[in-house]
């Protein structure tokens, strides 16, 4: 990577709990391509003046994640179909002041539904119904999924996020029974939750597939039962991988292959 200097465009990413994850993606890849870019992860308590900074400053690229995804919203200027279907930011490219935001996390989930095959007949079973869950239960939705449930305790959020999809929505536990059960939670985060089962392990025992975002770790409470349970698992790695990529390929113009992706996301967690 080129020396630092006056000239090297910043990327950052805004989250309430910044990990060390997008950081090491992003600058191992400029590194590896020889791109004049630097990233930083950073937090506030104040985002409409943090996206305010991104303006003012000229930094190039802004990772959004929890808690921010909606709130930026109103804070930029144009608003691609990613992120306007289902009213939720995870991506800001700032071009000369103009703020274009985005939604790669919708992308990369629809991209793990093809790649994993799961089958559109299946029930879906999914926790949370903040900006995350919108991406997950969209992408379901979109690939033909007909049978969703939302499990969510807030009683605002969750009816507003089933009935924008055609879902169901349950402020308890449901009975077993879900072939895919998905966890947009805090639960199993490093952090307060991190030894946390998002799902019970007869939830568990009845999926084919568990699918957790959490990215950090990758290997959360739920993923290790799922796999002592012999069930399929998608994990937050490789949704945070893919993501990052679009955001990546965003940013630089550059889209990386996807063997420096795959090395990239196995630096990020060294």
């Amino acid at each position: 990577m080129p020396e630092l200097s006056k000239d090297t465009t910043l990327c950052i990413s805004l989250s309430g709990r910044p990990s060390n994850i997008g950081t090491r993606f992003h600058n191992f890849l400029y590194a590896e391509l020889g791109i004049d870019f630097v990233y930083k992860a950073f937090t506030t308590t104040d985002i409409a003046a943090a996206i305010g900074g991104v303006r003012a400053l000229g930094i190039r690229g802004c990772s959004v994640s929890m808690p921010f995804k909606e709130a930026v919203i109103p804070l930029v200027d144009d608003i691609e179909a990613s992120a306007a279907a289902i009213g939720s930011i995870n991506t800001i490219v700032n071009d000369g002041g103009v703020l274009t935001a985005s939604n790669t996390d919708y992308e990369a989930i629809a991209s793990l539904i093809e790649s994993h095959r799961l089958d559109p007949a299946a029930s879906v079973l999914v926790r949370g119904s903040g900006g995350m869950a919108k991406a997950v239960v969209a992408a379901f939705h979109g690939a033909g999924f007909t049978d969703i449930t939302v499990l969510a305790r807030n009683a605002e959020a969750g009816p507003a996020l089933a009935a924008a999809y055609g879902a169901r929505w349950v402020a308890d536990d449901p009975a077993p029974g879900a072939a895919i059960i998905v966890n947009v939670t805090p639960l199993g985060m490093d952090g307060p939750d991190a030894d946390t089962l998002a799902f019970s392990p007869e939830h568990i025992d009845a999926a084919d597939t568990v699918f957790d975002v959490v990215a950090f770790p990758a290997e959360t409470p739920l993923i290790r039962a799922a796999r002592v349970a012999g069930t399929g698992v998608i994990t937050g790695a490789e949704v945070i991988a893919l993501q990052a990529a679009g955001q990546f390929a965003r940013y630089t113009g550059v889209t990386p292959t996807a063997d420096q992706v795959r090395r990239a996301s196995e630096h990020s967690r060294v």
